[in-house]
């Protein structure tokens, strides 16, 4: 038996076994896919609190190529206001770098090897079942159905799996976010931007010379922007997000995704957790997602001990415990959504004196600095 089996590789899975390295517990990791991590061309935003945790778990480099970010402008088009927050002011070296998906995943998958647990690659889980003192894991191995027991059971891939264990909310928000890497007539400077419209907030984040694009727009939009050719595309874009980043010039690597709020209730079964798009699948402005899961994952490992593993009741004591930055984050990014894309009579107004608010009163803007940095 093992003492814990994690569901999936990705960073929120790998955090939480290389976090674990060390405690002298029997980690088993089954991971569905088998492609090599090169492949996966995505960025991902993490916050300084995200670095702070890597760095614990030995996976921060200077092969990840992370991009610093040193200032953030926030904005509304067609309204007044306007907010800058940057690092100097939050007493860190960056409030937040971007890097590729890709590199991430290797640095943790090192880890992942070099802490002694067992992976499995090409591992589909399929079911998970048990009772107070063990749980079962079925999946699928080079054509064979196989089970694994253990004394706690961790999905953190939001696949099948998450659906089959536990019932969830969702709330579509009838918009899709189109990512892309972007160039522009003048250097970035460290400086990331979010773009907030009744359509959907723009955010272009520094990405080595690049910047990192996340549009996010009616369906419909996002079909015909991934059509149109290129400049056609940057036209658009130009229109939409103005002229604070400089003229466009070229894009690569348009993809498109729906995007809807998921949260996972309590799972049908003791000795199981939800960590990351297992547990909630948040908007992506501001960036806050994969940084939750990522705490998410380094306090888990935090709490678990022998001890923890032998009490049925920790699972549901561990929800408890994050339950308050899940909860914040989640209306944090939902409230976002709904206030800054509602095109209610007098809200530009209020929306322009929230901004004004937030970037003339010091200790506020700290306050919501150091929620993006290091959550509640």
């Amino acid at each position: 038996m093992h003492d814990l089996i994690i569901v999936g590789a990705g960073p929120v899975g790998a955090t939480a076994a290389a976090a674990l390295s060390g405690r002298g517990l029997g980690l088993l990791v089954l991971e569905a896919r088998r492609d090599s991590p090169d492949e996966d061309r995505r960025s991902l935003a993490l916050s300084w609190g995200s670095r702070l945790i890597l760095e614990r778990i030995g996976a921060w480099g200077d092969d990840l190529s992370a991009t610093p970010i040193h200032s953030i402008h926030v904005s509304q088009r067609g309204g007044f206001g306007r907010a800058v927050m940057t690092a100097e002011q939050a007493g860190v070296p960056a409030l937040g770098y971007v890097i590729s998906y890709a590199a991430l995943r290797l640095a943790l998958m090192r880890r992942v090897q070099a802490c002694g647990a067992r992976m499995v690659q090409g591992a589909r889980a399929m079911q998970v079942d048990g009772d107070t003192n063990q749980v079962r894991v079925r999946y699928e191995h080079d054509g064979e159905t196989r089970e694994a027991t253990g004394r706690l059971a961790v999905i953190a891939d939001g696949g099948a799996l998450a659906l089959s264990a536990t019932d969830q909310a969702v709330h579509d928000y009838r918009q899709s976010a189109v990512v892309a890497n972007v160039t522009t007539d003048r250097p970035h400077g460290n400086r990331a931007f979010e773009r907030f419209s009744a359509e959907g907030p723009i955010a272009l984040l520094p990405f080595g010379a690049t910047f990192a694009l996340v549009w996010t727009t009616a369906p419909e939009e996002a079909q015909s922007l991934l059509g149109v050719d290129e400049r056609a595309f940057l036209d658009r874009l130009q229109t939409r997000f103005g002229k604070r980043a400089g003229r466009f010039e070229a894009v690569q690597g348009r993809a498109s995704y729906p995007l809807a709020l998921r949260f996972a209730r309590p799972p049908r079964k003791p000795r199981v957790l939800l960590l990351g798009n297992a547990a909630q699948t948040l908007h992506p402005v501001a960036a806050q997602g994969l940084n939750l899961g990522l705490r998410d994952a380094f306090e888990l490992a935090r709490s678990l001990n022998r001890a923890a593993l032998d009490d049925a009741g920790f699972a549901e004591r561990f929800r408890g415990l994050r339950r308050a930055d899940r909860n914040s984050s989640i209306r944090m990014t939902d409230a976002l959504v709904r206030v800054f894309t509602s095109d209610l009579p007098g809200l530009p107004w209020l929306r322009g004196c929230g901004l004004t608010a937030l970037d003339s009163l010091p200790p506020v803007k700290r306050a919501f600095m150091d929620r993006m940095m290091f959550g509640s």
